[in-house]
């Protein structure tokens, strides 16, 4: 897969902004709040209709507009695509594949793989679960339809359970219409969970030689999925907790509440790693993204690396650039020396300034 152009119009800070990109390695480079960032968080926008930045379409339209428009032109295989999105403020995006509509954003899975990278994913170790079960969510959600269809259908059922528990704490009478959302959490639910569970344990396979490789040999990496309820004991954990649910007004089980468990020479990395195993844990976390895309999807995904090299200390700084290969790479940095210096290849170079890139020809 390839990205061949991207054409924003008042997306972020950008009032109309058209790049051509190399199929190799494209680097954005400038000071900061310039909005080098901005055009990755769109290629990522427009091949998963999903920022990672914010969850409301409102934030990256450009002050002042009512819609933004986003158009990305790619190839995979022998086949062209043009993917076309609005962002409304108060609607939701409309979204095109080759000039025609569609209803949901699952549609696009399987189109193209992106695999973000930025300074924040380096905390995932030591963040809150949150960030560990997004991880999970964005990479499950590329890769699988009926992920995103039973997680899209049961953060709604979630949503809507929460709402009544607000409503029988104040009034019970209705207390039997509260089986019917159950039913249906404890169903989809059960998808993620089932499907979580071979995720990790495909995970780790690729992941332990990665970090092993990384560490010299001194390390062993491992990731368990740390479940808040097993699928089979699901519907009896919802019914048992009912009474504290009521009294919390928020459903207390389920897969919303999972976790990922990092493990290094029985060592739990979230609470006793230090923060050079952490970051390590994180890199190899990446590195093990690429491979798994590339099994999975047998295909290569379109890697994002927004100002991450220099969080990075030399061992890994090589270890990511090594990795990358015959990837189409999109970098944000502040300055270029440091990617000189290692003499890693660079394709194009672009100059961000003021809301403006601009290709610097060699």
């Amino acid at each position: 897969m390839i990205i061949n152009s991207l054409k924003l119009q008042n997306f972020r800070n950008y009032e109309d902004l058209e790049l051509e990109f190399s199929p190799g390695t494209n680097l954005f480079y400038g000071d900061n709040a310039q909005g080098k960032t901005n055009i990755l968080e769109a290629i990522y926008v427009c091949g998963t209709t999903k920022s990672h930045r914010t969850s409301r379409d409102r934030e990256m339209i450009r002050f002042g507009s009512d819609d933004a428009h986003m158009r990305m032109m790619m190839t995979k295989g022998d086949i062209s695509y043009r993917i076309d999105l609005q962002l409304r403020k108060g609607r939701a995006k409309g979204i095109a594949v080759n000039m025609a509509s569609i209803r949901r954003a699952a549609e696009l899975i399987g189109l193209g793989h992106y695999i973000f990278f930025s300074p924040q994913d380096l905390s995932i170790i030591r963040d809150g679960p949150a960030e560990r079960r997004r991880f999970m969510d964005m990479e499950l959600c590329q890769l699988d339809k009926v992920y995103t269809a039973a997680l899209t259908s049961y953060n709604k059922v979630l949503d809507q359970r929460n709402k009544l528990l607000k409503v029988l704490a104040e009034d019970p009478r209705d207390m039997a219409t509260l089986d019917v959302w159950d039913e249906q959490l404890v169903r989809y639910g059960s998808m993620l969970i089932g499907i979580r569970e071979k995720f990790v344990e495909t995970l780790n396979a690729i992941i332990a030689p990665i970090h092993e490789k990384l560490s010299a040999g001194r390390e062993h990496l491992s990731i368990s999925y740390e479940k808040n309820v097993e699928a089979s004991a699901f519907a009896d954990a919802v019914a048992g907790g009912r009474r504290r649910d009521l009294i919390l007004c928020s459903t207390m089980n389920g897969p919303h509440k999972d976790d990922l468990v990092f493990t290094s020479e029985n060592i739990d990395l979230r609470h006793y790693g230090s923060q050079g195993q952490q970051r390590s844990a994180a890199l190899s976390l990446k590195l093990a993204e690429i491979e798994l895309v590339k099994k999975k999807a047998g295909d290569s995904p379109v890697l994002l690396l927004d100002d991450v090299l220099s969080e990075l200390d030399s061992g890994r700084q090589h270890a990511l650039l090594d990795s990358i290969g015959d990837i189409q790479t999109f970098i944000t940095c502040t300055g270029i020396e440091e990617y000189e210096k290692s003499g890693f290849h660079i394709d194009r170079r672009y100059h961000v300034a003021s809301g403006h890139a601009e290709q610097i020809r060699q």
